[in-house]
């Protein structure tokens, strides 16, 4: 059921929405470049290379073109917008099937965690099996990122657990009802339920291994603009990775500049918990065996075909750059923000304070908290109709 439903993903969205209004096959040798972006936390190196500059540093003319989850992939590969950076076992499964896009770089690490209710007896992987399980959406990274810690710990997902699909905002409260027994997320909402005492982490991509040492997150382009202008895509990549590495420097600052950009709806302070927990260490060497390392396991957890080759799949999809090296990413100096830094016990007390402030009606945490993962597709229906409000866990 699980090959089923990632098979779907990249089948079911032929009509691309939301950014198409530039949609085009044609490739243009120029210094334009297209970024795609949805409007995601972990999307802070795009804002930043947009707001600060390094676009144009590097000699291009940048646009931003705001997407949806629902139409992403597909945006990407007919041409919607030229390059983003985004999760790497959310576009593996349709590049198996030919979508022509290519990995280049490797942005951030850490923004998924699989999550058991701390009143319940489940302690391992294992204990997850037969259990409910609660995520933002069939198809989503969480979704994605769950069904490969299943697959490695000889759990069928299509069989041995029940998906329960509650906005990202509503999990928590999925748990206090008792709806579900676990959870699937990605920042800050992981962090927020731990601190409220709600979880305890079963898998975590920024604690555990292999997930720790790989990257999620990492810089992809439409294949045939990347083989028409290399000179153009490595120029883009430097830039993403520049601010990469400035959103760790400064995850405070690019924090807020986000919200204040109004890239993404949230607040500085929920914006900052979640930046502060992820690694933006930006790397090509260690991206390249990242998508070594999720095809071999999303192959043992019926993610890909069986008769993959994900060695080869691996070394199609990822392709290097002149000019885009360790070397030079190691030589690479941005500035500090003075106070745009967030020390492991001030990130405590951050969280803490959210959670004092958290005394809105569901709506407002809906807009506070969801990331737009609620909007992905449900897998398990392609053609069902969008989440409607009456589903939410707070009016079941």
């Amino acid at each position: 059921m699980t090959s089923k439903l990632i098979i779907a993903a990249s089948l079911s969205v032929l009509f691309v929405a939301g950014c198409n209004k530039n949609s085009t096959s044609t490739v243009r040798n120029s210094n334009k470049v297209r970024v795609g972006y949805i409007g995601l936390t972990c999307e802070a190196p795009i804002y930043v290379a947009y707001e600060k500059g390094f676009f144009r540093e590097e000699g291009l003319d940048p646009e931003l073109v705001k997407c949806n989850w629902a139409t992403y992939k597909d945006a990407l590969a007919l041409g919607s917008y030229d390059i983003t950076h985004h999760l790497v076992m959310y576009f593996l499964k349709p590049i198996e099937q030919g979508l022509d896009v290519r990995f280049l770089a490797g942005i951030h690490r850490g923004c998924l965690r699989v999550q058991a209710g701390v009143k319940t007896n489940i302690h391992t992987i294992q204990d997850l099996k037969g259990k409910r399980i609660g995520v933002p959406g069939m198809g989503t990274p969480p979704f994605v990122f769950a069904n490969r810690v299943f697959g490695t710990h000889g759990i069928d997902a299509g069989k041995d657990v029940t998906w329960k699909v509650f906005p990202a905002g509503e999990l928590g409260l999925a748990i206090d009802k008792g709806e579900v027994d676990a959870v699937c997320n990605a920042e800050p909402i992981g962090s927020l339920l731990i601190a409220e005492g709600k979880v305890r982490n079963i898998a975590d991509q920024i604690m555990d291994a292999p997930y720790k040492d790989e990257y999620c997150c990492e810089v992809i382009a439409n294949g045939k603009w990347v083989d028409a202008n290399p000179d153009t895509a490595a120029k883009a990549t430097r830039a993403l990775l520049k601010g990469a590495k400035w959103v760790e420097t400064n995850p405070r600052a690019a924090a807020i500049m986000a919200v204040e950009k109004k890239y993404l709806a949230s607040t500085p302070e929920l914006n900052t918990a979640a930046l502060a927990r992820l690694r933006y260490v930006p790397s090509v060497h260690l991206a390249e065996e990242s998508v070594h390392t999720a095809g071999r396991e999303m192959k043992i957890a019926k993610m890909l075909s069986p008769d993959t080759d994900t060695e080869a799949l691996a070394k199609r999809a990822f392709m290097h750059l002149d000019g885009v090296t360790d070397e030079w990413i190691k030589a690479l100096e941005v500035e500090k923000i003075a106070g745009g830094q967030v020390s492991p016990d001030e990130d405590i007390r951050l969280i803490a304070e959210l959670i004092q402030k958290d005394t809105g009606d569901s709506c407002c945490r809906r807009k506070m908290f969801d990331q737009p993962d609620q909007d992905a597709p449900n897998l398990a229906d392609p053609n069902a109709p969008c989440l409607q409000k009456n589903m939410m866990a707070v009016e079941q």
